[in-house]
């Protein structure tokens, strides 16, 4: 985290946000639930270290809707700057599968994982869990070159339009600059539908990637119709 704020700093970013992972699913070794008194003493210290830099706090929570009690236990240790909703993994033949294996599967109908990833996505926005963003949409785009937002576009309107009727923000990941999740069109989709605001995410993971991509977002949620706040950690509205 020191190193994700020197590279901030390097950058001349007014700010950085950390929403670390709190994933119940032990699908895979990265998967993890954040010790949240740790991380916030973490944060402390980053505050200390960069007083120039904004730092905000935060959480993306792992198909929280398997998981009320853990879930409102993370939300309850600590106070939360920015809190995420987000679906890894859905139930394949009986099997938790995380969508970024959907295309190394062999055998496994991508296209139909595609659409149980989006119905679960559904369900979390309807079952009443406290977070305010909406993080990675299209998180099996990242790992199927095969993907086209066309294909799946009933899909994702029914998503975005629960996500506007539940008053969420949608972010726009960009995954470590190497693609926007999701793109122009879904964007213009969201606003469309209602959307009323946007957060940028690049899902860095290690200090070199933060802030990849985001002139490139930037750029394309403007074209979009939605505009900068003057607050620098503030979401982009219409």
């Amino acid at each position: 985290m020191e190193r994700s704020c020197e590279r901030a700093v390097e950058l001349g970013l007014p700010a950085i946000a950390f929403t670390e992972h709190a994933d119940f699913v032990k699908v895979h070794a990265e998967q993890h639930s954040v010790d949240v008194a740790g991380y916030l003493d973490c944060v402390d210290r980053c505050r200390a270290r960069f007083p120039g830099l904004r730092i905000v706090s935060g959480v993306e929570l792992g198909e929280p809707h398997w998981f009320p009690a853990e879930t409102a236990a993370v939300l309850a240790a600590g106070p939360l700057d920015n809190v995420l909703g987000s679906v890894h993994c859905v139930k394949v033949g009986g099997e938790l599968v995380d969508a970024s294996q959907f295309n190394k599967r062999e055998g496994l109908d991508v296209a139909a994982a595609t659409r149980s990833y989006f119905d679960e996505m559904l369900t979390m926005l309807e079952a009443g869990l406290r977070f305010e963003v909406l993080a990675h949409l299209d998180y099996p785009k990242r790992y199927w070159p095969g993907y086209k937002e066309r294909d799946y576009e009933e899909e994702i309107r029914a998503v975005l339009k629960a996500a506007v009727r539940t008053g969420r923000v949608l972010e726009v990941n960009t995954t470590r600059g190497d693609v926007l999740c999701p793109d122009l069109s879904v964007v213009r989709w969201w606003r469309e539908l209602g959307g009323q605001a946007v957060q940028y995410g690049s899902d860095a993971h290690s200090p070199d990637k933060v802030a990849e991509g985001f002139q490139v977002a930037a750029q394309m949620v403007e074209s979009a119709g939605f505009k900068p706040a003057r607050d620098p950690v503030s979401v982009w509205r219409r």
